[in-house]
């Protein structure tokens, strides 16, 4: 007789941090509706489970204060932009998450009140033990920082238990899988290790933010259906980068 599989939560409170890249699916810019229809069923699937779930956006798929678009500009004027691209990405996220019936809350760093209520910390707890999915748009609300930062950052500040770092890739490895055909996927890997084979998991600044706050993170692939639920039921899915 084998174990039945656990249909309890591993982590009560997780920070998932989405790329503005990963919006765009099979696109070369914008919004794919069907690739936000998929990470909509994925989130709304983790609220079910009873998990508290707050989510921080990029707007990479829109403007990147360091992308070739903003060549020559002033870059806390191109960061800024991307800071309100991230905004954008918030609301569709969150129009596509109320559509499907989850309640959904987005908090900017930057005040556009008409638009969105901003980040004020106890509000976004209260929301988020309420069961409501948050959604932090405009990254830290300064230049410079980039939105792995501000999901370190929003992480620490609101107790989440893990950092959910979706991308593309089902991992971290210990090469380029796109190059180097023998390359490995770790299923857990330290912080030091990360930093001793000099591998890409965030910047160096949301990096060191999650090792000093012992935060850990998961790295797993937002496009392989059902990821999400395996990651937050503790199987064997994606990286775990652990104190």
């Amino acid at each position: 007789m084998t174990d039945a599989a656990p249909t309890a939560p591993h982590y009560r409170r997780v920070l998932l941090k989405l790329s503005g890249e990963a919006l765009m699916g099979e696109d070369s810019y914008g919004i794919n509706r069907g690739t936000i229809e998929g990470m909509v069923r994925q989130v709304s699937g983790a609220v079910a489970m009873g998990v508290e779930l707050a989510i921080v956006i990029g707007g990479g798929n829109i403007f990147r204060g360091m992308a070739g678009g903003a060549a020559g500009m002033d870059r806390a004027t191109a960061d800024y932009m991307g800071m309100l691209a991230t905004v954008m990405n918030a609301l569709a996220l969150q129009d596509a998450l109320r559509g499907a019936g989850v309640a959904a809350r987005t908090m900017s760093a930057l005040k556009i009140e008409q638009v969105v209520e901003p980040y004020i910390r106890p509000k976004a707890l209260r929301y988020l033990e309420e069961g409501r999915v948050v959604i932090f748009a405009a990254g830290t609300g300064n230049p410079f920082f980039t939105t792995d930062t501000a999901a370190a950052l929003r992480g620490a500040e609101i107790g989440a238990e893990i950092v959910l770092k979706a991308t593309k890739v089902d991992g971290v490895y210990s090469a380029d899988p796109m190059k180097d055909p023998t390359a490995t996927r770790y299923r857990t890997i330290s912080f030091d290790e990360v930093i001793g084979r000099d591998l890409k998991v965030m910047d160096a600044t949301a990096f060191a933010l999650c090792r000093d706050q012992k935060l850990p993170i998961k790295v797993f692939s937002i496009f392989k259906e059902g990821a999400l639920r395996r990651v937050l039921l503790g199987e064997d899915e994606g990286t775990l980068v652990h104190v």
